[in-house]
């Protein structure tokens, strides 16, 4: 099968790569053409590996959506919405999206799947797929053992990406029909691991990332219940899952965002500081709208936005949820 991948940096070019294991054929866009030339150089342009000869790349956004109507999107979730602009008027026929990327737009509360059947005109869309779930793109990269979820409201289309994906070397897909629980709890980890970075920066402990992990699953079921998805997705592979590895490593770009947030580093700087896209930051602010529009206690998220964007100092911050009303832990 072709696939078409638009977005060449850290976790597109590794996909690339495991789509070519699994005797796929793959051309990736990119603007950027130092990465492109990267990519045809056979060396992945985030990490210090050697790809495959048959993963290439091209800054040619027709000739990569004339390649396939698989379309793999891989770029931040800021960009999707022109990404999908850009490639609609080019279209032939009806197409198939997978995102990977994880966030939700601040100014619509819009997720992925529905900015992209916003944009591509239905005769031109086939399906959407959300794969999803714990994974460091320098761990696959290596092809180490990792697992996903292929979600959709199409079971038939979740279950095709499913087998496009999965190998028995080192990466096993499951399915769900959750779409909107997979991509909400993809998201809201991303916030609670930049909160659990924070904490780390400043020295809190274990016993506070525990906590940060723990209060923030509560947090993420609430978003995923108002958002429409089912609870029980929080406490698997996209919710949990992806949670603990994301909130406790340092090859998550959140948790060391957070780290340095907690360090001392102005917001700005630490942008600065970091090649890839930080999407905890930008979901922190899409769910403090969230808490505002639907009346909803999201306590952690509410006082990391006062820290990021209304100039509450951390140890106000860390103040103001320690002196909260005592309450029961009862689910």
């Amino acid at each position: 099968m072709k696939i078409s991948i638009i977005g060449g940096g850290a976790w597109g070019t590794t996909l690339g790569q495991t789509l070519v294991d699994n005797g796929h054929e793959v051309l990736i866009f990119d603007l950027n053409p130092l990465a492109v030339d990267k990519i045809n150089g056979h060396h992945h342009p985030f990490f210090d590996t050697v790809l495959p000869d048959a993963v290439q790349a091209t800054t040619d956004l027709r000739a990569v959506v004339d390649f396939s109507n698989y379309f793999l999107l891989s770029v931040p979730t800021k960009a999707v919405r022109s990404a999908c602009k850009s490639i609609n008027p080019l279209l032939k026929k009806p197409s198939v999206f997978i995102n990977v990327s994880k966030g939700i737009e601040p100014d619509t509360l819009k997720r992925v799947s529905e900015i992209v059947e916003s944009e591509i005109t239905p005769d031109h869309y086939k399906g959407f797929v959300v794969l999803t779930g714990p994974s460091h793109a320098e761990e696959m990269i290596l092809r180490h053992l990792t697992l996903l979820v292929s979600a959709s409201n199409d079971l038939e289309l979740a279950k095709e990406v499913q087998m496009i994906f999965s190998n028995d070397q080192y990466l096993r897909v499951y399915t769900s029909t959750d779409l909107i629980g997979c991509e909400v709890g993809g998201a809201v980890k991303n916030a609670i691991a930049v909160i659990s970075g924070v904490c780390t920066g400043l020295g809190l402990g274990e016993n506070a990332r525990a906590a940060v992990i723990t209060r923030g699953i509560v947090e993420i079921v609430k978003v995923v219940e108002i958002m429409g998805g089912k609870k029980e997705t929080a406490f698997g592979l996209t919710g949990i899952g992806d949670l603990i590895v994301t909130a406790s490593s340092e090859n998550s770009r959140n948790f060391t965002a957070g780290k340095k947030i907690g360090l001392g580093m102005p917001v700005d700087e630490v942008y600065k500081s970091e090649k890839q896209t930080i999407e905890g930051i930008r979901t922190i602010e899409a769910m403090h709208k969230l808490s505002i529009e639907h009346g909803v206690e999201l306590p952690m998220i509410n006082v990391a936005y006062a820290i990021l964007y209304g100039g509450l100092s951390i140890k106000d911050g860390l103040n103001k949820l320690l002196s909260r009303d005592l309450k029961s832990e009862d689910f």
